[in-house]
Order: C-alpha cells, then sequence, then structure tokens
C-alpha cells in the first residue's frame, strides 16, 4: 500500500508500506477521509517527541472495514467506521477504572504511537472504533472524530453557563465546530483569532464578536477555551474572563506560558484547566449530538497526493475550517 510517513523533521515523505494484517481484535480499515489536525502538525514538526519514527500521521480516519480479527464480535466487513487519537488503554488503571482512561499512563495514540490514516489503509482495535451510519459523509464527519470530539470535551470543562459569553481564542478545525456546538445551546460566541480566512469564517457562522487573536472582547467573558498553541495568549484569555470563569487550554502542544500575577490573572476565583485526549465515553456522546444537531464541518478536501500541501497550509494559517485529505479525490 502506499502512504505518507515522517521523522518528526517538518516533511511528509511518500513511502510504499506493507499490507497491514489485523491482529485478534482489530479491523483493517481502507481509508477514504482523513482530517489534517494540528495535532498531525505538531508530530510532523517535530514539537511532539516521536514516540515511533517514522510513523504515518492522521488520527481523524473514515473507512470501510476489509478485514477482521478472529476475536472481532459486532464489526463486519463492509461497515463504515471511524478511528481517532485514542487508540487503546491498559483498562485495569486507577484512571481507566474510574473513567478517566484518557488519563491511562499506558494509553497509545493513533498516527503517534501507531500509524494513523495518511495511508491506503489503517488498523483499529474493534473496542475503539466509532461505528458510523453507512450514509455518513466522509468529508464532513472525519474532523468530528478528534477536532469535534476534543472541543466537545474542552466545552463541557468550561463549565460555561447556560446563554453565557464563550471566547474562543484561534478559529481553526476545533474551534469552528465548538462555536457551531456552543450557539446551538444558546451560548454567545467571541472569536479571537489571526488569519483573514478564520476570521471570515468565525463571522460566517454568528460569532457575535471577532477580532485578532490579541483583541479585547466587548465585555467580560463567562468562559474562554484557548485552542491556539500559544501560550501568551492564556494570560490575556484570564484577563478577559469573568469573576469565577473558566479558561481551558484545549491543544497538547503550547508554547511556554508567560509569567502572570496572582491579582491580574488568576484571583476572584477564575479557573485555569487542561484538556487531554478523551474517553471513548466523550465520543460516543459527541457523535451523537453531532447527529442530532446535523453538526457538520466547514472542510476543504485535498486529494490525497496533496498532503503535504495541505499540511503547509495549516501550518501557513492559509485555509480555514477543517481541511481532509480524501482518496481518489
Amino acid at each position: 500500500m502506499d502512504g505518507w510517513i515522517t521523522a518528526g523533521d517538518g516533511t511528509l515523505t511518500a513511502s510504499p508500506l506493507p499490507e497491514p494484517e489485523p491482529a485478534g481484535d482489530e479491523l483493517v480499515v481502507e481509508v477514504v477521509a482523513c482530517g489534517v489536525c494540528r495535532t498531525d502538525l505538531h508530530v510532523i514538526d517535530g514539537e511532539l517527541a516521536p514516540h515511533r519514527s517514522p510513523v504515518v500521521p492522521g488520527h481523524q480516519v473514515v473507512g470501510r472495514v476489509v478485514g477482521v480479527g478472529p476475536r472481532v464480535q459486532r464489526v463486519r466487513q463492509g461497515d463504515l467506521v471511524g478511528i481517532a487519537w485514542l487508540r487503546a488503554t491498559c483498562g485495569s488503571c486507577r484512571w481507566c477504572r474510574s473513567g478517566r482512561e484518557n488519563l491511562c499512563p499506558a494509553a497509545t495514540f493513533t498516527g503517534w504511537d501507531a500509524d494513523g490514516g495518511y495511508a491506503e489503509y489503517a488498523t483499529v482495535s474493534e473496542a475503539f472504533a466509532y461505528p458510523l451510519p453507512a450514509d455518513a459523509d466522509p468529508v464532513a464527519i472525519a474532523p468530528l472524530l478528534c477536532a469535534g470530539i476534543i472541543g466537545h470535551r474542552a466545552l463541557r470543562r468550561a463549565n460555561l453557563p447556560p446563554g453565557g459569553l464563550l471566547g474562543v481564542y484561534g478559529f481553526g478545525s476545533s474551534a469552528h465546530l465548538t462555536a457551531r456546538l456552543a450557539m446551538a445551546s444558546g451560548a454567545t460566541v467571541a472569536a479571537m483569532t489571526r488569519g483573514a480566512a478564520n476570521r471570515e469564517l468565525a463571522r460566517d457562522l454568528g460569532a457575535a464578536f471577532v477580532g485578532d487573536e490579541r483583541a479585547d472582547p466587548p465585555e467580560p467573558l463567562d468562559a474562554a477555551i484557548v485552542f491556539a498553541p500559544a501560550g501568551d495568549l492564556v494570560p490575556l484569555a484570564l484577563r478577559a474572563t469573568t469573576r469565577g470563569g473558566t479558561v481551558v487550554v484545549a491543544g497538547i502542544h503550547l508554547s511556554d506560558v508567560p509569567a502572570m500575577t496572582y491579582a491580574e490573572h488568576l484571583f476572584l476565583e477564575r479557573d485555569l484547566r487542561s484538556v487531554t485526549a478523551n474517553t471513548r465515553a466523550d465520543g460516543d456522546e459527541f457523535l451523537r449530538v453531532a447527529r442530532t444537531l446535523g453538526l457538520r464541518a466547514t472542510a476543504t478536501p485535498y486529494a490525497f497526493d496533496r498532503a503535504p500541501e495541505a499540511v503547509d497550509d495549516l501550518r501557513s494559517g492559509r485555509a480555514s475550517g477543517s481541511l481532509v485529505l480524501v482518496r481518489d479525490a
């Protein structure tokens, strides 16, 4: 099979790869679409320390099952499934046993510990695959498998009050889905982001305020989510958040946070929280909500052989919304 690999040196290299064989509980999935996530960019650019090198990136995978291991019970060949970031957990540590498998010290991840979806085929344990409707649009669904799920978890951790004002710092794939989710629940959204295309998308989606990444929102935020991997935005978000508000950092990688003062940034019971991966329950819940709301990503498809171009467009901020690699596009 063919695929794209990286050694964490900032480049993607086209490479022939062996066709995978399913382990006892695994599915072999023929990739139809794979979202291009900022986490992929962190792996490609070496901002996340390599867990496997070289590795095939990609963890927002939609595809058809073409092979099953002997212990697979529920999934059948031909089923449409999704593969997400969380690949496996130990199932026995205190975090797994308490419903917090995203914090499992032995967790492994698609496109970081094992080859992901920038390839013709990918594998996944049946227990970590997401069944998808047979008529699902792969391009619209793929970004939901990480950008959407992580945004959903971040929004829950933000403790946004009903009808509250949510500040969003950065307006890429995850942020635009989270903004839609928040507005569907009756919230108002203020978007602070670099890039004219991102600001235009925020306006098109109905954000009440749109400014650059350092803009001051017109009134104090009830909660804020920092999606951009820029640590210097954290003090800005805290300062813009009202008494008792919460700021959530949603990314897996963040540049250093500058010094803050207690009185200006954290006093008055402001909370600063992070998001670490997601649980499968998060994914199941979000995909149900997304189906109910008809939530779709604003996505730009790229042919599979244009993967380096898609990654570079994400890196430079030229593209807005979600970017998705599509086989035979």
